[in-house]
């Protein structure tokens, strides 16, 4: 069963966004394979201490997406491809890109600035407790 012990909501996005993005980020990473089963949304809601409804709704758009599959009164399932993973994988860096170039941009910040600025970092290991 996938575990969401090292799941932490922060910021504003919505839950269910932070939902989702932990499953999409398992799944790339490799730590949520196919065939791996979610919690149910009742349990992930308690888990989470969220609104039952947060959880139905981040599993919906999961649903959408064909990343996972459910049947009513049985479990989830995670249903991804070699072909999904890579999708995610390009859809996860895109929008973390973007995310970057904007904040460097507000910052006031030059494509050359931006790139030396990425480049410097790029082999610095993360200190502990830090995500890579």
């Amino acid at each position: 069963m996938v575990s969401f012990d090292a799941f932490r909501p922060s910021g504003e996005t919505p839950i269910y966004r932070q939902i989702i993005l932990f499953i999409k980020r398992g799944v790339v990473s490799g730590a949520i394979a196919d065939g791996d089963e979610l919690p149910s949304r009742r349990m992930l809601s308690a888990l989470l201490g969220v609104n039952p409804n947060t959880a139905q709704k981040a599993y919906r758009l999961l649903e959408d997406e064909g990343l996972i599959a459910s049947t009513p009164g049985a479990k989830s399932l995670v249903t991804v491809t070699p072909a999904a993973i890579e999708t995610v994988r390009q859809e996860l860096t895109l929008h973390q890109a973007m995310e970057a170039i904007a904040a460097m941009k507000q910052m006031g910040m030059t494509r050359q600035d931006a790139v030396e600025a990425i480049t410097s970092l790029w082999d610095m290991e993360p200190k502990e407790g830090e995500d890579a």
